[in-house]
């Protein structure tokens, strides 16, 4: 039986061998999101060519398509997010929080692999997202 690799503390954080992972994990994440948005887009011209007479039916399909386009979109900046955590990788930033540099931590990038900021940075975020809304 092939053992799972799995990045832990006791190796040097982002070694070569937890950076192949992460970006493996990136990639095989992207080509997911790919796929289904292929497929999505593939049966929404389908359903685009069997249009109803029923303007219920039309309503409600055009109510489907909406939703499907605005969860496309949410991909694509996904995407775009899992392009840029697979360019920090490249350039050897991946894993290291943007504010403060500090290392983001294994488990996060494990739960999160896109994650840029390190928990307490996060915190710090949104806390002032909070206060600004408020206002």
């Amino acid at each position: 039986m092939v053992k799972k690799y799995i990045p832990n503390k006791s190796e040097k954080y982002m070694c070569t061998k937890q950076k192949s992972f992460f970006k493996k994990k990136l990639l095989n994440w992207k080509k997911e999101i790919v796929e289904i948005n292929n497929k999505s887009l593939y049966l929404n011209d389908i359903d685009h060519e069997i249009s109803s007479p029923d303007v219920v039916d039309q309503a409600s399909s055009q109510t489907e398509k909406t939703v499907e386009m605005r969860t496309i979109n949410r991909q694509r900046k996904l995407l775009s997010k899992i392009d840029k955590a697979i360019k920090r990788i490249e350039d050897n930033t991946y894993g290291y929080c943007e504010e403060t540099n500090e290392p983001i931590g294994l488990k996060r990038l494990i739960a999160r692999p896109i994650a840029t900021l390190s928990i307490e940075a996060q915190e710090k975020h949104e806390k002032n997202e909070k206060i600004y809304a408020d206002i």
